[in-house]
């Protein structure tokens, strides 16, 4: 069953999402050459103590297989849940950081590839093509559309621009639960799927791929790679459909 979010409800995501804004604003900050990636999760983790929230991805999974950090950091083939770790970025590289935040039992959750220092010139379109797939998604969450015109919107402009999107691994709804239905994939056939309608809060978040659309988990449980060990970039949003369409919670930069 998929929720509708009264307005009290959008207002508790609203205030975990405007946490998740000052801690993707203070990565920003600090992020690049050099800088090791157990840096950025610490910084994370600071910021989402000192603002009242709490980290939704320390301790996911359960006690059987708990995710080890506040924030994944996926560099390079890492398409998503990368571990923060002794990793020392370096020029070239690029990485993903998701970071889900729950306040007051409400949660938001975004994704940002940044590129570290200079990267090569078809980097920088894989970037800007994953970046705006996912806006091409939010302007196709509309009242007058169903389901997956969003994930068709993605798969579409993706596939157009020569880069493929990942299969395995979805969008979400949001609210209560950091993973809420609907599952939202990146790939789809427009006029299917269920009617939105105003007060759906979804997670949307393309996962984009250089080369071959698939993917394996490593030995750690956790940290997802290209087969083909090519570059990935991630790109997220907290977004609800409004009076006035869709407002995406989760605005940073």
């Amino acid at each position: 069953m998929i929720e509708i979010k009264s307005q009290r409800e959008i207002d508790k995501i609203k205030a975990s999402s405007d946490i998740l804004v000052k801690t993707m604003n203070a990565i920003k900050d600090i992020i690049g050459p050099g800088v090791k990636t157990i840096e950025l999760d610490r910084k994370a983790a600071e910021v989402i103590k000192n603002n009242g929230g709490r980290a939704a991805f320390l301790g996911y999974g359960g006690p059987e297989r708990p995710f080890p950090a506040s924030i994944c950091a996926s560099v390079n083939e890492q398409v998503v849940h990368g571990i923060p770790g002794d990793y020392t970025l370096k020029d070239g590289d690029i990485i993903g950081i998701d970071l889900g935040v729950e306040k007051d039992g409400y949660f938001s959750d975004a994704c940002y590839t940044f590129a570290i220092g200079n990267v090569s010139k078809e980097v920088k379109r894989l970037l800007k093509v994953t970046e705006n797939s996912l806006y091409k998604g939010i302007d196709a969450f509309s009242e007058k559309n169903r389901l997956f015109d969003i994930s068709s919107s993605i798969q579409q402009f993706v596939e157009k621009n020569g880069f493929s999107v990942v299969r395995e691994f979805v969008g979400h709804g949001i609210g209560r639960k950091l993973h809420e239905e609907p599952q939202i994939p990146n790939y789809g056939t427009k006029g299917h799927g269920i009617r939105l309608k105003k007060g759906m809060v979804f997670a949307i978040e393309p996962m984009v791929n250089m080369g071959d659309y698939r993917v394996e988990v490593m030995e750690d449980g956790w940290t997802v790679v290209t087969k083909d060990r090519k570059f990935s970039a991630h790109f997220e949003h907290t977004v609800v459909l409004g009076d006035n369409g869709p407002e995406i919670l989760t605005r940073f930069f």
